[in-house]
């Protein structure tokens, strides 16, 4: 893991529970997908200035399982920005072990549509607002 990975702070962190396994024992695909998708959705909105619904995810890798006592940290970045969307690459960390293990779980690469009120794409301001 570089210096850059430890410093870059989470959009989510969340511990799953007893019940988000599946059959195999491991955390369901979908709960992760879930979490993904809450992670992308914030950074898509703060970088849009307002309400944003997913449209795409064009890429997604399962690279290891979740097991049931694993903190999961949720990584998010705006890759790339269109007219009224958003692509946003997402990464997800497992921490075992009290930490002393990571592991990169899944990523992937979700496209995100800025809405107006009436849930109509809306133009992404060229300048992205002041991240908090």
């Amino acid at each position: 893991m570089t210096d850059a990975e430890v410093r870059r702070e989470p959009i989510l962190r969340v511990m799953p529970g007893p019940t988000d396994i599946n059959a195999n024992g491991h955390i369901f695909g979908g709960w992760v997908l879930s979490q993904m998708d809450m992670a992308g959705g914030i950074i898509a909105r703060l970088r849009s200035g307002g309400p944003v619904a997913t449209i795409a995810i064009e890429r997604m890798e399962f690279i290891a399982p979740i097991h049931l006592r694993d903190l999961i940290s949720v990584y998010a970045e705006v890759e790339s920005v269109g007219r009224t969307s958003m692509k946003v690459r997402i990464e997800v960390m497992a921490w075992r072990n009290s930490g002393a293990i990571r592991i990169k779980v899944t990523e992937g690469l979700f496209t995100f549509v800025a809405i107006d009120d009436q849930a109509r794409p809306r133009p992404v301001p060229a300048e992205s607002p002041e991240m908090p």
